[in-house]
C-alpha cells in the first residue's frame, strides 16, 4: 500500500537530512529516499573525510619537518597510513550513527533505495504525483505519494572528455579518499578549491605534487591576492604549480603510471607521476529521478528554481548541489531549511549569496566572505582597502604559522564592508566574523572598535578593520 507524506526528499545528504529534520520539527510526515548512506557527499565522500586526512598529514608534517622549531626533539616519525584511514572512518562512522539518531528522533521515514518521479496519475491524485522507491534489498518497489517533494540528489566528480577514470592510476577525489597506500608522485589536474586542498594534504604526507590548472591562477574564483599568496606559499612548501596550462587528454598513457602533455603559452610539455587527480568540478545529478516525467526546466546541467527553490512544478523543490551555485555543504543546508519553511507557509528570506562564507581547507587555510577586489571595481564602487600580516600578530607566532594576511574591502562611499578575504592559521574558522558583520551591516570601524582579546588570532580583525582607514595600532 502507497505511503502518504507531506514532504518527501530525495537524498539524504546535508541538505537532505538538514531540510527532513526542520521539516519534522514544523510537524510535517517527512520521509527521505536515500541510494546511498545517510550524510552524503559531504560526510562520506568529502568535507569530513578529506578534512580527517588534512588533520593526519598537518600533524605528520609538523612532527616530522617542524617539531625542532618548538623545541620538541623527534626521530624516526614515520607514517601509518592504515591507522590514517582508520582514524578517518572513525570519524566518518560517528556522524553517520549521529545522522541515523536524528532520522529516529525525528520520527522521519528513511527509504534506502533509488526514488524516482512518475507524477500524478489516476492512482495518484495528489500534485505531488508519486514516487516509486527501488529498493537496495531488492524487495518490491515502495510507492510514495508525497504533497511536495524536495530534489537534494547533490553530485559527483567531474572529468575531463578522454581523461578515463580507471580508479587505479586515474582518479577522482572519490577515489583518492579510499586509496591504501600513498602514491610517490601524484598530478592534480585542477586547481581550484579541492585541487588546492588535495594538492596540501599529499604533500604535507610527503608525496610529490604537480598542480595543472587551467586558469592564470589557482583557486581562481577568489580574490587575487589571496591566489597570489597561496602559490607562493605552496611553491615554497615544494609544491609544482603549473598555470595557464591546458592539459591534452589525448596524450594520457597510463603504463604502471601517469604520462600527460599540456599546452603551456604555445608549447608542449609533459608530466609524468605515479598516479592522477582529476579535480575539475563538480556535475548535478539529475539522470533517474524522473525529471522527464514533470515540467521541472534543466539549463546546463542544473535544476532551475526560485528564490525559494521552487521549480516550474510548484509542489516540487530542489536544494543544494544539484541547482549548482554554490556548491557547498553550509549552503545545501541553509537551502533544505528554507525550502521546508516556505512549504509550511513560514515566512521566509532569499539567501544572498554574497554573504556566505566560503573556505578553504589547505595548509595554509583561506576563507573569504563577499565580492573580490576586481568584483568591486567591476561593479563601479568607489573603494578602500586595509590590509593586515599575521607576521604582527603574537598569537600566530606564538602558533608557528604566520604567513598569509586579512583583506578587507569596503565603499569609500558608505563605509559599508564589500568582502573580507583571509588567507593564514584558522582562517575558515575566523571567517564567521566577517560574516556576521556582513549580515549586520558593520563597517570598518565597528569591527575595529571591537575588543578582541589578546593574544588571539583574532586580532587580525581589528585590526584589518583599522587598516581601511589607516589606523592600525601594529602596523
Amino acid at each position: 500500500m502507497a505511503q502518504e507524506y507531506d514532504i518527501v526528499i530525495l537524498g539524504g545528504g546535508t541538505g537532505g537530512y538538514v531540510a527532513a529534520i526542520r521539516a519534522a520539527q514544523l510537524g510535517l510526515k517527512t520521509a527521505i529516499v536515500e541510494k546511498g548512506k545517510l550524510g552524503g557527499t559531504c560526510l562520506h565522500k568529502g568535507c569530513i573525510p578529506s578534512k580527517a586526512l588534512l588533520r593526519s598529514a598537518e600533524v605528520y608534517h609538523t612532527a616530522k619537518d617542524r617539531a625542532h622549531e618548538f623545541g620538541v626533539i623527534t626521530s624516526d616519525v614515520t607514517l601509518d597510513f592504515s591507522v590514517v584511514q582508520k582514524r578517518k572512518q572513525s570519524i566518518v562512522d560517528q556522524l553517520h550513527q549521529g545522522v541515523q539518531g536524528l532520522m529516529k528522533k525525528g520520527k522521519i521515514d528513511v527509504y534506502e533505495g533509488t526514488g524516482r518521479m512518475l507524477g500524478p496519475s489516476i492512482f495518484s491524485p495528489s500534485p505531488g504525483g508519486t514516487i516509486s522507491v527501488e529498493m537496495n534489498n531488492g524487495k518490491e518497489n515502495e510507492m510514495l505519494i508525497p504533497k511536495n517533494v524536495v530534489l537534494a540528489t547533490g553530485s559527483r566528480p567531474r572529468t575531463l572528455p578522454g581523461l578515463t577514470i580507471d580508479k587505479e592510476f586515474v582518479m577522482t577525489s572519490d577515489e583518492a579518499l579510499e586509496m591504501t597506500e600513498l602514491p610517490k608522485s601524484i598530478i592534480i589536474v585542477g586547481g581550484g578549491v579541492i585541487g588546492i586542498e588535495w594538492a596540501s594534504m599529499l604533500h604535507d604526507f610527503g608525496v610529490e605534487v604537480t598542480v595543472i590548472e587551467y586558469a592564470d591562477r589557482i583557486i581562481p574564483t577568489e580574490d587575487d591576492a589571496i591566489s597570489k599568496e597561496m602559490k607562493k606559499i605552496l611553491e615554497k612548501k615544494g609544491i609544482t604549480i603549473v598555470t595557464s596550462a591546458k592539459v591534452v587528454s589525448e596524450t594520457l598513457k597510463v603504463d604502471n603510471g601517469v604520462t600527460i602533455e599540456a599546452e603551456i603559452k604555445g608549447e608542449m610539455q609533459s608530466f609524468q607521476a605515479e598516479k592522477m587527480l582529476v579535480s575539475v568540478g563538480r556535475q548535478a545529478n539529475v539522470e533517474n529521478i524522473g525529471i522527464e516525467n514533470t515540467d521541472i526546466v534543466v539549463e546546463n546541467g542544473f535544476v532551475q528554481v526560485s528564490d525559494t527553490y521552487q521549480t516550474k512544478e510548484s509542489h516540487i523543490y530542489a536544494i543544494g548541489d544539484v541547482i549548482g551555485g554554490l556548491q557547498l555543504a553550509h549552503v545545501a543546508s541553509h537551502e533544505g531549511i528554507t525550502a521546508v519553511e516556505h512549504i509550511a507557509g513560514e515566512d521566509v528570506h532569499a539567501m544572498e549569496t554574497e554573504k556566505v562564507a566560503r573556505c578553504v581547507y589547505s595548509n595554509p587555510e583561506a576563507s573569504s566572505v563577499g565580492m573580490t577586489e576586481a568584483q568591486a571595481k567591476e561593479r563601479g564602487y568607489n573603494i578602500k582597502t586595509g590590509k593586515f600580516s599575521f607576521k604582527a600578530i603574537g598569537k600566530a607566532l606564538v602558533y608557528g604559522e604566520s604567513d598569509g594576511f586579512v583583506k578587507i574591502i569596503a565603499d569609500k562611499d558608505t563605509n559599508d564592508i564589500l568582502g573580507v578575504h583571509m588567507i593564514g592559521p584558522h582562517a575558515t574558522d575566523l571567517i564567521s566574523e566577517a560574516g556576521l558583520a556582513m549580515v549586520l551591516d558593520a563597517t570598518p570601524w565597528e569591527i575595529g572598535s571591537t575588543i578582541h582579546p589578546h593574544p588571539t588570532l583574532s586580532e587580525i580583525m581589528g585590526e584589518a578593520a583599522l587598516a581601511v582607514d589607516g589606523k592600525a595600532i601594529h602596523s
